[in-house]
């Protein structure tokens, strides 16, 4: 398989991904826990059918020493005692914020003030712009159907 394009060696691509990559660097800079970070990323892209984010957020949560059995239950978090109740609230955030064309009322007061209780307004930001980048990760990944596995923790700095 190969991707229809090479993100990284078109000018213009190179150009506009540097600013995504950018935002990513900002959230991942921020206090929001780097655990929730990955579990974010790696519902979001399991949602969106990215497998480059899956390996990839998958393959760098376990480097950090995430659990295998984590890692396995990300996809049934809501049946799963495995995560805290801040995790769940950041998780229903990212999936609501995921799915929001699927939702006439986007994504509910009631996952908003749950996501509050566990979250300053700080962590919020940059729960809220971490829902954003890796959904615009996934987007552009699956367009370019962009190839799964062969990723390795660190290759992009």
């Amino acid at each position: 398989m190969e991707a229809r394009m090479n993100l990284l060696g078109n000018p213009v691509a190179t150009k506009i991904w540097k600013h995504i990559v950018a935002a990513s660097k900002a959230v991942e800079g921020t206090t929001l826990p780097a655990a929730t970070q990955e579990l974010v990323k790696i519902r979001a892209s399991q949602i969106n059918g990215c497998g480059f984010c899956t390996d990839m957020h998958t393959k760098d949560a376990a480097h950090a020493g995430e659990s295998a059995q984590r890692l396995n239950l990300i996809a049934a978090w809501r049946e799963a005692k495995v995560f805290t109740e801040a995790e769940r609230a950041a998780l229903e955030l990212a999936e609501q914020g995921t799915r929001i064309a699927d939702a006439a009322g986007g994504v509910t007061d009631e996952a908003w003030a749950n996501a509050a209780k566990h979250y300053d307004e700080d962590q919020l930001a940059a729960l809220v712009s971490l829902i954003a980048v890796i959904n615009a990760f996934n987007r552009g990944n699956v367009i370019i159907q962009q190839p799964a596995g062969d990723y390795q923790v660190g290759m992009f700095g």
